[in-house]
């Protein structure tokens, strides 16, 4: 059975991995110490816990709009590029997310604006094409 949307289909498949892996790093924080809700004062806990809120915050909208991409006809290269990047972008991020202000931390950043602005800028060329 053809999936309507294969190349939507992996990059949410490879995002849910890494969304999960953020989830229980905090989790396993949460466990160890046996804190419920919040924090517990613990920066370490407080630093998985915005690792994964970032990802959670950004990652939905992006792949709705790559999800619209595909449908519209988004090419195989453009759609691998954004997903990739997008993939790099949210590593670097919380990689580079923690007490101290990192490089890396921006990088992910910028380029998780960048690849949101660029679908968002094809998903108008789109429009105005059709």
């Amino acid at each position: 059975m053809p999936i309507p949307l294969p190349i939507t289909a992996l990059y949410l498949a490879l995002f849910c991995v890494f969304a999960c892996c953020l989830a229980i790093a905090a989790g396993r924080i949460r466990g160890s110490d046996g804190i419920s809700v919040g924090d517990g004062g613990r920066t370490d806990l407080l630093i998985a816990m915005r690792r994964h809120a970032n990802f959670v915050e950004y990652v939905p909208y992006f792949m709705i709009m790559f999800a619209v991409l595909e449908l519209n006809g988004g090419s195989a290269l453009l759609l691998h590029g954004l997903g990739l990047g997008m993939l790099a972008a949210r590593i670097c991020h919380a990689a580079g997310l923690g007490e101290e202000v990192t490089a890396l931390r921006g990088v992910g950043a910028g380029l998780t604006f960048l690849l949101s602005l660029i679908a968002a800028g094809v998903l108008g060329y789109q429009f105005v094409q059709a």
